[in-house]
């Protein structure tokens, strides 16, 4: 275990470089933070380092992070200055991005896929990634435009479950239309003009469904790359569902038209 006292050291330059989107991705590595978070960190995924507070070496056993990584220990206010959150658990790791294999998912068996075009707020794009892990999704694909998946808010919101399932950013919506037609994957947006309700659909067979933008839906012409267009019944007042309520509601009529 390497001790670490000063503001200076190249680490707690390095954490707090980490905050920003243009050093995790020259750098290739996120930051995840809080035990249940690394708890999720898969055993083969690749750490480089474990880096904790006093207090929180002194009530657990960090002897398990030392085999795994280098592990740094740091006093616990300099070890929050080097968090994102304001009442730090005493835990982070530095985490290695992972590429995922795109042809691997469209090879699986009946893919499943979401697609957002310019999901821009962390907290929705943490929760469609997580209602995606829990409906057994293959992948969520994620426009340009979109809100980075490495951004501390939407870690924290997938609670893990953005090592359990791709996650692929920056695509373009045109491509990967093209791809899913390839593949005889049927594209259906999610849409207030729709002409059916998700409960019409097929959707034991492949299916991709997308969703727009949190303030603006979809644009015309990414609602133009769909084969159908299907709306979520509303019988009270409001106008449209919240870009992840929405998700969540067409990925588990999904998990209901698959489940035996």
């Amino acid at each position: 275990m390497k001790r670490i006292e000063s503001r200076d050291n190249k680490w707690v330059k390095r954490l707090n470089g980490l905050k920003i989107k243009k050093n995790r991705d020259k750098e290739g590595v996120f930051v995840a933070e809080g035990l249940r978070f690394i708890s999720e960190v898969p055993a083969g995924w690749e750490v480089e380092a474990f880096v904790v507070s006093d207090s929180f070496a002194g009530e657990n056993d960090i002897s398990i992070y030392e085999k795994k990584a280098e592990l740094l220990c740091l006093p616990d206010v300099l070890f929050t200055s080097v968090c994102d959150t304001e009442n730090p658990q005493g835990i982070l790791a530095v985490c290695k991005k992972l590429n995922w294999d795109e042809d691997s998912v469209f090879a699986k068996k009946n893919p499943f896929l979401l697609l957002a075009e310019e999901l821009n707020d962390p907290g929705n794009l943490g929760t469609v990634i997580r209602t995606a892990d829990a409906c057994g999704a293959d992948a969520v694909f994620l426009s340009k435009g979109s809100v980075d998946l490495y951004n501390p808010k939407v870690l924290r919101s997938t609670m893990g479950s953005m090592f359990h399932i791709p996650v692929f950013q920056n695509v373009d919506l045109k491509d990967i239309s093209a791809k899913l037609k390839e593949n005889e994957i049927p594209l259906y947006a999610a849409h207030l003009k729709g002409d059916t309700f998700p409960y019409g659909l097929d959707l034991g067979q492949s299916c991709a469904f997308l969703i727009g933008n949190e303030a603006r839906g979809l644009s015309d012409e990414a609602a133009a790359l769909c084969d159908r267009w299907v709306k979520i019944p509303m019988p009270g007042q409001a106008e449209s569902l919240n870009a992840s309520i929405a998700a969540g509601v067409l990925m588990y009529e999904v998990v209901r038209q698959r489940l035996k």
